[in-house]
């Protein structure tokens, strides 16, 4: 059994399958949205990660990305700079145009608040590779 299940019970609803952007994601994820309100100019959602499951890398043109880590273990990671390993209570702060990646340890739920503004321009996989020299050196 993968390490921090309880994540799927967490303070936030973890959501249905993230079908919308399920071609942008290594493995399976949730997503519940928390605040979509056109009035304001940035989103908040829960994100649930199955254990090994990532995003890819990606960018935020005009804006911002903050997770606010919420349950289990994770990754993230900006271009050349080593992973950073996540558990609940971390804050990452994504500026504008920085390229990216986040998701769950390989035995672990991992979920995170992201709240988020701008344009995310989705990128290349995360490929095994690169995912498994993380989990080996992190």
């Amino acid at each position: 059994m993968a390490k921090n299940e309880q994540v799927k019970n967490g303070i936030f609803e973890m959501g249905p399958k993230n079908d919308a952007y399920a071609q942008y994601f290594t493995g399976q994820s949730y997503l519940q949205n928390l605040m979509a309100d056109p009035a304001i100019d940035f989103g908040i959602g829960n994100v649930t990660f199955e254990p090994g499951t990532r995003n890819n890398w990606h960018i935020h043109h005009n804006g911002y990305q903050i997770l606010l880590v919420t349950g289990g273990e994770g990754w993230y990671q900006e271009e050349g700079k080593p992973a950073q390993s996540l558990k609940p209570g971390d804050v990452i702060v994504t500026h504008d145009g920085v390229k990216h990646w986040h998701g769950a340890k390989k035995d672990s739920w991992f979920s995170h608040i992201g709240i988020t503004a701008g344009t995310p321009e989705w990128l290349e996989p995360v490929s095994d590779e690169q995912y498994a020299e993380v989990e080996n050196n992190g």
